[in-house]
C-alpha cells in the first residue's frame, strides 16, 4: 500500500469511527478517558525510552535547545498529560447542549444544538504532548482524530497514541477513533490536506513554515495561527517590581512556546529606570537583547534591532525591545507587527488599560499578567488543542466548545409552507 492509499484508508476508518462516537454517552466517554490516563501511566517507562531516542536523534540533527525542550518528555510532563486527560474527563460535555431554542408563529419549535465536527486532522511539530492533548479533546467532543506529528518526535508520538488507543479500546472506545499517521513522509500531509471526503477540519500546530504549507495545500477548512509574536507593554503607570517579574516570566519561563514574549515595549518616561534593571535579569538568564536606538543607549550589550526583528517569533532566548512615546504608540506597534496572539500591558492606570484592551486586535489581551497564561489548561478549559489567531470559527485557546459545530433541529406538528 503506497502512502496515499494508506492515508486515505486512515481517513475512511476515522469517518466510520466518528459515526460510532456520536452514540457514546458522556459517562462512557469519561470512563474511557480515565482508562487512557491509566494506560499512559502504565506505559510511562516505554514512552520515556522512545522519547530518549527522539532526543538523541534531535541532538544529532542539531535541534536548538528550545526545540529540544519542546521535544523532551520529563516525568512532570507525562504527569501533566495524565492530569490533562483526567481534567478533560471532569469537564462538562458540550455535545448535545442546547445553545438556544425559540418558537415561530406557525408553531415550529427550533433548537440550535451543539454537535461534533466529525473528523479532525491535527498536523504538529516537536511537542509530543500534543498527541495526548489533541486526542483527549477530540474524543471528549465525539470527534475522530487523525494525528500527524513531526519526524523529530515520531517514536514518542507513536508510543503515546498506542497507549491511548489500548486504554480507550479496552473500555469500549470505537476502533480508529485515535489514529497517528506512522510515516514522516511529507506526501502524507498533502494527502491529508486534500481528503475532503473524510476530513472536516485541519488544525496545524507548529512554525510559520508548516502552517503556510498546510494552508497552500489544503482543500479542507483550516484553523491556524501563523506565529506567536507576543508583546508586553510596560506603561508609565506600571508597578515596576511587578513588571520585572512578569517580563522575566513571559520571556524566560519557556521561551520555546508560542505564548512567550518576543517584544518588550517600554514607556519613555520610565525607560531610564526600568530597562537597566530588566537588562540585569535578562543577561543573567542569558537572553540576547535586540533594541532600538533608545534601548541600545540604556543597555550597552544590546544589539541594534532590524525592522525584521519586530516581526520575528524567536522561540528562543532572544528579545527585541523598543522604547515608545505612550500607549497609543504601543498599540500601533502591536497592531502593525504582532500576530494577533497574546499581548499584555502592565499599568495601574485603568483608563490606559481600557484603551489597550479595546484597541489591541489580538485573540488574548492581558492587564498585569504574563502572556504565558494563554493556554487551555490555564483558562480552565482542560487540555488545549491549539491557539487560533483566526476570527472564524474559533479564536484564542481552543477547548471543547471550539471542537463542536451546531445543527438546527426543528420540531413540528404537520406544518407546511404556504
Amino acid at each position: 500500500m503506497d502512502i496515499k492509499e494508506q492515508v486515505l484508508k486512515i481517513g475512511a476508518d476515522a469517518k466510520a469511527a466518528s459515526r460510532e462516537l456520536a452514540k457514546l454517552s458522556s459517562r462512557r466517554k469519561n470512563a474511557i478517558l480515565e482508562a487512557m490516563a491509566e494506560e499512559l501511566d502504565a506505559q510511562r517507562a516505554f514512552i520515556q525510552a522512545e522519547n530518549d531516542q527522539d532526543l538523541e536523534a534531535g541532538k544529532a540533527a542539531g535541534l536548538t535547545a528550545a526545540m529540544l525542550d519542546r521535544l523532551e518528555l520529563t516525568d512532570a510532563r507525562i504527569d501533566s498529560m495524565i492530569k490533562g486527560l483526567r481534567d478533560v474527563a471532569v469537564l462538562s460535555d458540550p455535545v448535545g447542549e442546547e445553545i438556544s431554542t425559540w418558537n415561530r408563529p406557525n408553531g415550529l419549535e427550533i433548537h440550535k444544538r451543539r454537535v461534533p465536527i466529525g473528523v479532525i486532522g491535527i498536523i504538529f511539530e516537536s511537542r509530543p504532548n500534543v498527541t495526548c492533548d489533541a486526542a483527549a479533546l477530540c474524543f471528549k467532543t465525539s470527534n475522530a482524530v487523525i494525528l500527524r506529528g513531526g519526524k523529530e518526535a515520531i517514536r514518542s508520538n507513536l508510543a503515546i497514541a498506542h497507549a491511548m488507543q489500548k486504554g480507550g479500546e479496552a473500555k469500549g472506545m470505537p476502533a480508529n477513533t485515535i489514529q497517528l499517521i506512522p510515516t514522516t513522509d511529507r506526501e502524507a500531509v498533502k494527502v491529508m490536506c486534500q481528503m475532503t471526503d473524510y476530513l472536516d477540519l485541519i488544525i496545524p500546530r507548529g512554525g510559520e513554515g508548516l502552517i503556510r504549507a498546510v494552508m497552500e495545500m489544503a482543500h479542507v477548512p483550516v484553523i491556524k495561527h501563523y506565529a506567536g509574536v507576543c508583546h508586553t507593554y510596560v506603561d508609565a503607570a506600571a508597578n515596576l517590581t511587578m513588571a520585572l517579574r512578569i517580563c522575566e516570566n513571559a520571556k524566560c519561563q519557556r521561551p520555546g512556546v508560542c505564548n512567550a514574549m518576543e517584544t518588550l515595549l517600554v514607556h519613555q518616561d520610565i525607560a531610564d529606570e526600568f530597562l537597566p534593571k530588566m537588562a540585569e535579569i535578562l543577561e543573567r538568564r542569558k537572553v540576547e537583547i535586540r533594541g532600538d536606538e533608545a534601548t541600545c543607549k540604556l543597555i550597552p550589550s544590546a544589539i541594534p534591532a532590524t525592522e525584521e526583528d519586530w516581526r520575528t517569533e524567536y522561540v528562543d532566548l532572544i528579545l527585541s525591545i523598543r522604547v515608545v512615546d505612550d500607549v497609543v504608540a504601543a498599540i500601533e506597534h502591536i497592531n502593525t507587527y504582532g500576530s494577533g496572539h497574546s499581548d499584555a500591558i502592565i499599568t495601574e492606570d485603568d483608563k490606559v488599560a481600557t484603551a489597550f484592551l479595546n484597541e489591541v486586535d489580538s485573540a488574548t489581551v492581558y492587564v498585569n499578567a504574563s502572556t504565558r497564561f494563554t493556554d487551555g489548561s490555564e483558562f480552565g478549559m482542560g487540555a488545549e488543542i491549539g491557539v487560533s489567531t483566526d476570527k472564524l470559527h474559533a479564536r484564542g485557546p481552543m477547548g471543547l466548545e471550539e471542537l463542536t459545530t451546531y445543527k438546527f433541529v426543528i420540531e413540528g406538528k404537520g406544518q407546511i409552507r404556504e
